[in-house]
């Protein structure tokens, strides 16, 4: 079982650089935020590539690694977890962060900004801890 190294570091690369935009992000205060397209536009934007990331890697590591089959994007952090790769913590924190991508994609019109911005200003170590894990990979 091999697990394609370049594909999961481009896409760390990717991971990465979201990460430092939505950082960057967490400076502006919460009227700021609120009153400003071009910061939750931007938040809102790079939470969902940062997401689709997680599960974007994690589907490669599922198929590359044999854990079985994935219908929807929340089986890849169950399976990840079922094989003790990701605690079982980190599993309900990425399902999470799966709806709230969902959220982000399909309820556009419904997306509650004071939670993106607390999802940037307490949430990216959820990110964070999902990148250190698929960092082992390399």
């Amino acid at each position: 079982m091999m697990v394609q190294t370049e594909v999961i570091r481009k896409r760390l690369n990717r991971l990465e650089e979201t990460l430092a935009i939505l950082n960057h992000l967490r400076k502006y205060s919460l009227e700021s935020f609120l009153s400003t397209p071009e910061y939750y536009g931007s938040a809102e934007r790079f939470l969902q590539i940062a997401i689709e990331t997680t599960t974007d890697i994690g589907g490669h590591l599922v198929a590359d690694l044999k854990l079985g089959e994935v219908n929807w994007y929340s089986d890849i952090p169950a399976l990840l977890a079922e094989k003790k790769f990701i605690s079982d913590g980190l599993r309900e924190k990425w399902i999470r962060m799966i709806g709230f991508r969902n959220i982000l994609v399909h309820d556009y019109l419904e997306v509650d900004r004071k939670i993106v911005y607390e999802v940037i200003q307490n949430r990216l170590q959820d990110l964070e801890e999902l990148k250190k894990v698929f960092a082992e990979f390399l």
